[in-house]
């Protein structure tokens, strides 16, 4: 190794993008002048450029910073020189470690020029830790500054993070680079796609066979798409496998309200200003503005799609989604009810039973409430044929059937869900009060350990149902609170789907919220009544209209 490979000279250049918006004095090139000219006058040689463009000086995991400190390390470098401190860091306590030990430890000599540092003259580093206290204070105001602007940005509705989604382009009157807000505007050639993506899952499929028909079809996954297109090679692009859609991908779109029009922003930050890794903010703190731009997906569908996703949380036994899932409710219990199918059992044997019931067996806590799977398609498929041919032909007199009914069955309901909400919370304090006073006696040695788990074991049971039902109550009364009818709606749906060939998943989320299954009159007996209440989206129970 040479001489020349030895007592080298690094002279370092930093800008980030804050340092960039206070214009051309602390600029490359600037700095660069300042720095050359300084070495020139120290007569120094063997230099060594080292620059990093872009980077925050809160963070020095910066690459030829790192390279720079790679050679000092090994013992080839006798001058490092900055146009001041502030672009060896912003963060006080580290830049004083590299000016106060580590340096000195491998014997370099540090030069900071406009502020008349040199690690060789004692008396002018006397105000090196004030300054280096008001370089870390410069980025701090500077965040507080940026947060504040993103924050009215997001407010106003405007996009503040410059991806753009897929299905979406960049309006052309906002090229990259300009500081007005970015627009979006459809993308022809995607947004069909992401219909297609809602459709499918409106039909009942999940996001992993979705993934597979769209890769089936050789359809570009997103991060190809954005690459054909802008050429910008992304740490989620493969261009081994480009039509590589995965269920994160696709549960992505179904997920992103930007499909309806709306912008969400804030939903991630920083954990401060000297870390800028990127954590997820609590949804109560997103910014949501509504109608900032055109919609690709009309309400109706989201809404479908919302309740559809919300079903592929409850599976069945054999790994399968009903398209039930989530609508069958118990009359007398009120939980939801069961799906049973298996492998042995023919289809016309797939039936629904309560969960109560199923759960607790033999201790009588509720009854079967049993019915077949066929037997339902029939019934809810006729009466939706039954109320939306009614709603097309007559609808004067279904509207106001409708708003004259609704609005005494949502009082009565209201009431009723209100008084068992109380009796709930009035039992919850009870059965803590019960496991309060159980632990005291066995504890005590009022009871054996034996009795201990077998009572606590009954309560803790109890205790989890209530847990469970309170907060489905307490959104069902809110529901209740806030929903008012809408015919109107109901019946330009029942006009759209004039058509009804069979029971899809798309038909029976678009037109049933909830369905009630009552027990049989008589138990076990297939000739026996059983009474079913089907409440349709926008207008409850429509009774014997």
């Amino acid at each position: 190794m040479s001489n020349q490979d030895y007592d080298l000279t690094l002279l370092y250049c930093r800008l980030s993008r804050e340092d960039a918006l206070e214009g051309d004095s602390n600029s490359i090139e600037n700095q660069k002048k300042i720095i050359l000219k300084a070495a020139q006058d120290y007569n120094f040689d063997n230099l060594v450029w080292l620059i990093d463009d872009g980077f925050t000086g809160t963070n020095f995991d910066r690459p030829d910073f790192q390279k720079g400190m790679k050679l000092i390390e090994e013992g080839r470098v006798k001058n490092f020189i900055t146009k001041d401190l502030s672009r060896l860091g912003r963060n006080y306590l580290q830049v004083g470690m590299y000016t106060d030990v580590i340096f000195p430890k491998y014997n370099v000599r540090f030069i900071a020029v406009q502020d008349n540092y040199d690690s060789n003259n004692v008396e002018s580093n006397d105000m090196a830790p004030i300054m280096n206290l008001f370089n870390e204070w410069h980025p701090k105001e500077t965040s507080k500054k940026v947060r504040a602007v993103f924050k009215a940005k997001a407010e106003r509705g405007e996009r503040v993070s410059s991806q753009i989604p897929y299905g979406y382009a960049r309006d052309e009157s906002t090229p990259i680079g300009s500081k007005k807000s970015i627009k979006l505007i459809i993308d022809e050639e995607t947004a069909p796609v992401v219909r297609e993506i809602y459709r499918l899952c409106a039909s009942g499929l999940g996001p992993t066979y979705i993934a597979h028909i769209l890769k089936e079809r050789k359809i570009l996954k997103p991060s190809m798409y954005s690459y054909e297109k802008t050429g910008k090679y992304g740490a989620a692009t493969d261009v081994t496998d480009p039509y590589g859609w995965n269920d994160r991908t696709v549960a992505g779109i179904l997920d992103n309200e930007v499909y309806i029009g709306n912008t969400i922003n804030l939903k991630e930050t920083t954990v401060s200003y000297k870390n800028k890794h990127k954590i997820q903010r609590p949804e109560e703190e997103w910014i949501r503005v509504e109608g900032t731009h055109e919609a690709i997906i009309d309400m109706d569908t989201w809404e479908i799609v919302r309740r559809v996703r919300e079903g592929k949380r409850r599976r069945d036994s054999m790994d399968g989604i009903n398209k039930y899932s989530g609508l069958l409710h118990c009359a007398d219990c009120e939980q939801k009810l069961y799906f049973v199918r298996g492998k042995t059992l023919k289809p016309s044997a797939f039936h629904f039973i309560c969960s109560r019931y199923r759960k607790h067996k033999g201790e009588e806590q509720c009854t079967p409430h049993s019915i077949r799977e066929s037997v339902l398609d029939e019934i809810i498929l006729e009466e939706i044929r039954r109320i939306t041919y009614y709603a097309r032909t007559k609808t004067k007199e279904f509207a106001e059937f409708i708003n004259q009914k609704t609005s005494a069955e949502s009082r009565k309901e209201l009431s009723a869900k209100s008084a068992e909400l109380g009796r709930l919370k009035k039992r919850k304090n009870e059965l803590e009060s019960l496991f309060k006073r159980l632990y005291e006696d066995n504890v005590l040695g009022r009871i054996t350990d034996d009795q201990f788990h077998m009572l606590s074991g009954s309560y803790t049971t109890e205790q989890k149902d209530v847990d469970l039902r309170i907060p489905e109550l307490e959104d069902e009364i809110e529901a209740l609170k806030s929903a008012a009818t809408n015919t109107d709606k109901f019946i330009a749906l029942a006009k759209k789907y004039i058509h009804i060939k069979e029971l899809t998943p798309e038909v029976l989320l678009t037109f049933v919220s909830k369905i009630v299954i009552h027990e049989r009159s008589e138990k076990r007996s297939k000739s026996a009544t059983q009474q079913i209440d089907i409440y349709f989206t926008h207008i409850g129970n429509a009774g014997q209209i």
